[in-house]
């Protein structure tokens, strides 16, 4: 199976028809720019980026996949799965140094003794076989154009190769493979040969700077040049600003900011992994692990949205087999931070395989949204699940509806909703047709927004909550936040015999509640059906009839949620 026009009219009809539009008419915007934390279009209404990851800065220095898959069919698959841009890596060596500039991709290829891939490379993508690299790479940026993609051009390394490590002479300036007026140069023909290509919207100056040489003096130095040169060259491109210790770390900024000589172009972008903290989500109680990871990642780099600057996570993913614990605790805290603060994202990654990463040929990638063949999903119910974070859920000029809570499941990436009536049973569904509550903290209450008498209502463990009108007296129609992670929803239950958590239901579909589960202590049990996150919104609701989505099953949740 491919992504044929019947398939993207498959993904349609799961819920992409309401937001399709839009996000194509956000894909040809010429010019971004922010207004305090948001990205915004030249009306200075909100352009919300909801990217993917495409390498094209390993030894070929290609995008990978073209041996495998037709550029254009690659390109219309990603507007396909939902996606509105694509942050597109490409190393320092390919514009600067003559042993590569003057390469084709046959040469390329040939050099690494990578013959079947060029034979791929020949039958699916013909063109591009006699065209130097930076041609070919420009290919795939047009493609990525016609199919309606904006670009985050990011520079991941110098010398083309498998990013990352402390001591690959990639990491920091001064470093072998790293000398700053190299890197300025590189950015620089970069910015310039893509300043008129208008789907090319941002440049990100350099990919998890790292190693012994890093420091916060050098950092300011060389990343203020960079932007400089990049908005000299390109002025209608966003600049963006990556941090120390493999992009996780911008908390220096919290004392001195950059200083730029232009306003309204700049961000900032951070990486999220599970691995980034060892297997703390495996050995710990997710709730406690999920507080305590949560709250670091905002002092290193989250902190800056409240300073009014946008912060792009840029790379964040996951084993997309499903199998890892760690992986499968971290998404769901991951999922519903950036549900939360309605952040501006790039899923790592892509590409089913790589013609050649650390010397395997073919390599399987695990994290790749696309299997090894680049035809069909990995994953499709992880790639469902993103769907709700590839569209704003509020933001300057995105005032579809009046502002209200939403209760997201992040587990699935579906919201709480309603078939039709008042009196329908909840249920999870699209978070286009989500309900719209209002969240009152203090009186412990979620009312429906546009009926404020009617309130949710827990009616005893195994059973289906509802809405009722005995908000005020009644004790299960109480509702706190009970876990560390601000995840587990909770009322009392009646018999007064502890709490009962918002849940999912064994048919996978409807909201329930059941004893709260794993809220500490505990390290061997997952609370992920458990965790529901209210999320401010303005997004326009009541769509659910055409965004009805199939039932998830329970053992989805264990098995394959990541």
């Amino acid at each position: 199976m491919r992504f044929t026009s019947s398939v993207f009219t498959a993904w349609l009809a799961l819920g992409l028809a309401c937001h399709c539009a839009l996000l194509l008419r956000h894909a040809e915007a010429v010019t971004l720019s922010t207004a305090s934390r948001w990205i915004v279009d030249e009306a200075g209404d909100r352009v919300k980026l909801a990217c993917v990851n495409w390498p094209s800065h390993l030894e070929p220095m290609l995008a990978e996949g073209l041996s495998k898959r037709p550029v254009g069919s690659i390109a219309g698959d990603v507007a396909a799965m939902g996606f509105n841009c694509v942050r597109l890596t490409w190393p320092t060596f390919m514009v600067t140094n003559a042993s590569y500039t003057s390469l084709t991709v046959a040469q390329s290829f040939q050099r690494l003794n990578l013959t079947e891939p060029l034979a791929g490379i020949r039958a699916n993508n013909p063109a591009l076989v006699d065209l130097r690299l930076i041609d070919a790479f420009k290919a795939v940026v047009s493609s990525l154009g016609e199919n309606n993609l904006m670009v985050i051009l990011d520079n991941h390394v110098s010398m083309p190769k498998w990013c990352c490590s402390n001591t690959d002479g990639n990491g920091f300036f001064g470093d072998a493979y790293f000398q700053p007026d190299v890197w300025v140069d590189g950015l620089t023909k970069m910015a310039t040969t893509f300043a008129a290509v208008p789907n090319v919207v941002g440049m990100s100056l350099r990919n998890e700077l790292r190693g012994p040489r890093q420091n916060a003096n050098d950092w300011y130095k060389y990343m203020q040049r960079g932007a400089e040169a990049v908005h000299a060259a390109n002025p209608r491109a966003l600049v963006i600003l990556s941090g120390l210790s493999y992009d996780n770390d911008l908390a220096f900024l919290s004392s001195r900011q950059v200083t730029l000589s232009f306003a309204r172009k700049a961000a900032f972008e951070v990486h999220w992994y599970s691995f980034s903290n060892s297997q703390d989500w495996a050995s710990s109680n997710p709730n406690e692990a999920c507080a305590r990871i949560g709250a670091s990642v905002s002092r290193r780099a989250l902190y800056l949205l409240d300073q009014g600057w946008p912060v792009f996570l840029s790379e964040f993913g996951v084993d997309n087999r499903g199998g890892n614990a760690n992986d499968n605790r971290y998404y769901g805290c991951a999922a519903a931070v950036a549900a939360d603060l309605d952040l501006d994202w790039a899923l790592w990654t892509l590409q089913g395989s790589y013609y050649l990463r650390e010397g395997v040929r073919d390599l399987d990638e695990v994290y790749g949204v696309l299997d090894r063949s680049w035809r069909n999903p990995r994953n499709a119910t992880a790639l469902r699940r993103v769907r709700a974070l590839q569209r704003a859920f509020r933001g300057p000029g995105f005032a579809e509806a009046a502002p209200y809570v939403a209760l997201f499941h992040p587990s699935t990436g579906l919201c709480v909703a309603r078939r039709s009536s008042p009196v329908s049973p909840l249920e999870l569904g699209s978070c286009e047709g989500a309900e719209a509550w209002a969240y009152d903290a203090q009186r412990q209450r979620l009312a429906l927004r546009d009926s404020p008498l009617m309130c949710l209502r827990a009616e005893g463990a195994g059973r289906p909550v509802r809405v009722g009108m005995a908000c005020a007296t009644d004790e299960m129609a109480r509702w706190r936040l009970v876990s560390d992670s601000k995840l587990h929803v909770a009322a009392n239950a009646s018999s007064g015999a502890g709490m009962l958590c918002l849940d999912v239901g064994a048919d996978g579909r409807s909201v329930v509640t059941n004893t709260c589960r794993c809220l500490s202590a505990d390290n061997s049990c997952d609370p992920e059906s458990q965790w529901f996150k209210l999320v401010s919104s303005t997004r326009r609701v009541g769509a659910r009839s055409m965004l009805a989505q199939p039932p998830l099953k329970l053992k989805d949740l264990k098995i394959r949620s990541l």
